[in-house]
């Protein structure tokens, strides 16, 4: 509880923190932000935090569960599209079904999901939530994620550009940098200022996180969106962490990759959605509501597991 209550208060103070500056600054600053953590910031938290991490047991399963995750968003996503057909005769956009399918199979595993990790569940079962991530919901989203909303959006987009966009990601290259880097020997005194900047790039991706949510502001598609976030932060959660125990997956370990689970659609849903003309109203909404949700549903998770 008093973790809970610490990162709570972390999340919230940061967060606002990047709202206020975001409704106060420039468009452009959370967008350099943003690319400033996406090529420099989070890979050096990823070489940083690696190497503490605890990379013995069965870790390797932690991407095929985002998998069975994202697989599991999505087809529930187009169950709730085909019984919303089904009882009403009529069916939503396609655009709209892209958003839809993408906000319920997508979270936001690496600026959020990393911090509260962290925070729960300390560095040492970091490379849970890293594998998860990287390994999992970075592959699912640049990979189904824009096949979807090719299939959804305005047109089929070249599939170079995708495996274009997962090869050149600086967060992959750190990792394999970070097993590297684990063997080296570095003195304390330049670990200590290692820790000091891995954790400062946590701080500044929740202010990232406030700042663009500051610039959401449809509710036009609540809804929706409630839909969405319950399949992608109650619905899948629930389901797949009560099989953890079954892959050999308890206490701890199994926490961690219930709250990556459990974290909200990822910005990278708004990001395809603009890019393949996707239902952005959507995508807006459900990112802010499963922001705000996440501080409701972390009780729950850290309760049952």
């Amino acid at each position: 509880m008093t973790n809970l209550l610490e990162l709570y208060l972390k999340l919230v103070f940061l967060v606002l923190v990047g709202y206020i500056l975001g409704r106060r600054l420039s468009t452009t600053v959370p967008k350099r932000l943003g690319q400033f953590l996406f090529w420099i910031g989070v890979p050096i938290g990823i070489i940083v935090f690696l190497r503490k991490a605890d990379l013995s047991g069965q870790i390797w399963i932690a991407p095929a569960i985002a998998y069975c995750a994202i697989l599991l968003g999505a087809l529930f996503a187009l169950a709730a599209i085909k019984g919303q057909a089904y009882l009403t005769n009529t069916a939503p956009r396609k655009s709209t079904q892209g958003s839809f399918i993408l906000a319920a199979m997508v979270g936001n595993t690496g600026y959020l999901g990393y911090p509260v990790t962290l925070s729960l569940v300390g560095t040492q079962y970091f490379a849970w939530a890293l594998f998860y991530d990287l390994l999992g919901t970075t592959l699912g989203a640049y990979g189904l994620g824009v096949a979807l909303a090719a299939r959804f959006g305005g047109g089929i987009h070249s599939h170079l550009q995708v495996l274009k966009a997962i090869a050149i990601n600086p967060a992959l290259w750190s990792f394999g940098f970070g097993l590297l880097f684990r063997e080296v020997k570095i003195p304390a005194p330049v670990e200590f200022w290692l820790d000091l900047v891995a954790w400062s790039m946590v701080a500044l991706s929740l202010i990232l996180i406030g700042m663009r949510l500051s610039k959401l502001t449809s509710w036009h598609s609540l809804p929706r969106a409630s839909i969405s976030i319950a399949i992608k932060m109650l619905l899948v959660p629930l389901i797949l962490g009560s099989i953890l125990p079954f892959f050999g997956l308890t206490g701890t370990i199994a926490r961690a990759i219930v709250l990556q689970m459990a974290m909200p659609p990822a910005f990278a849903t708004l990001v395809i959605a603009e890019t393949f003309d996707l239902d952005r109203d959507l995508a807006v909404t459900a990112l802010a509501m499963g922001s705000m949700m996440l501080l409701l549903t972390l009780p729950i998770w850290l309760w049952l597991f």
